[in-house]
């Protein structure tokens, strides 16, 4: 069985947690989602990095075979500097599969790309895409209102689709392909197809994909059969985070621990007592 650490800003890698489970589902995992200090998306991308670090450091004494960063904002701030701290465990991130996934979908050669106002302002999607194909036209609109909206518990309301709808005139016709650069908007996705009919790329089943291969690249043993455990840690408010968390993954949550990763001193956490 392999032990997979998955951390997100709040309940957005729950997208991506919810893929894993269903490509890997006799795995052990552990989630860490750090919603006192989101949205990362309006932070500096120093603090996104420390913030990252010290969640690394978690995992890595949680004894967790792999890392996955379930949130763009925190891939493309921290990937590199993960992966620096951490050689010694596969660690991969969200952007890569998405803009693999927007290059293979595209018709019209013109993508578009909404995400948080730090991922737009790192332009690691463009970047990764068009590391692919020069000649793609990618255009970003940065959201600042999603995140902190889907934390409270997203309400479907007349207001929250003229939010939506007022990104969306930002993406020109001409686009086909809308890549939702946070993992937190696929919770909203009904809403943003609403108001964008061309193909709608959500990176975390691609993510989940390319993590399975990881561990068989790695030579990490798969469980094929059996089922798994998840393990929820957040860093804030544990019953917003539960009731958010369990409408999208459709199941019950048991049991959640508070741990705020930056106020405490790492090397005395005591992870069996949990």
């Amino acid at each position: 069985m392999a032990k997979i650490g998955v951390f997100d800003s709040g309940v957005g890698g729950i997208t991506v947690l919810k893929e894993i489970i269903k490509n890997l589902p006799g795995e052990e995992i552990i989630y860490y989602g750090d919603n006192k200090y989101a949205p990362y998306g309006n932070r500096t991308v120093e603090n996104i990095r420390e913030l990252c670090l010290n969640i690394g450091e978690f995992l890595v004494k949680s004894k967790v075979d792999a890392i996955v960063i379930a949130c763009n904002t925190a891939t493309a701030a921290s990937i590199d500097i993960l992966k620096e701290r951490f050689p010694f465990i596969p660690i991969l991130g969200v952007i890569e599969a998405g803009a693999r996934v927007a290059e293979e979908t595209t018709a019209s050669r013109c993508t578009g790309i909404l995400a948080t106002p730090a991922t737009v302002a790192m332009g690691a999607y463009p970047r990764a895409i068009q590391s692919i194909d020069s000649s793609l036209s990618v255009i970003q609109r940065g959201c600042p209102e999603f995140c902190p909206m889907i934390e409270d518990g997203w309400e479907d309301t007349l207001e929250n689709e003229e939010i939506v709808k007022g990104h969306l005139s930002h993406i020109p016709e001409q686009a086909d392909t809308l890549v939702l650069g946070c993992t937190h908007y696929p919770i909203i996705k009904n809403i943003i197809a609403r108001f964008f009919k061309g193909r709608i790329v959500d990176p975390a089943e691609e993510t989940a994909i390319s993590l399975r291969k990881e561990l068989l690249l790695n030579s990490i043993k798969i469980n094929e059969s059996g089922k798994g455990h998840t393990e929820f840690y957040v860093s804030g408010d544990t019953e917003k985070f539960q009731k958010v968390a369990e409408s999208f993954l459709g199941q019950k949550i048991e049991k959640i621990y508070q741990i705020d990763l930056s106020a405490i001193n790492l090397s005395v956490i005591n992870l069996n007592a949990s």
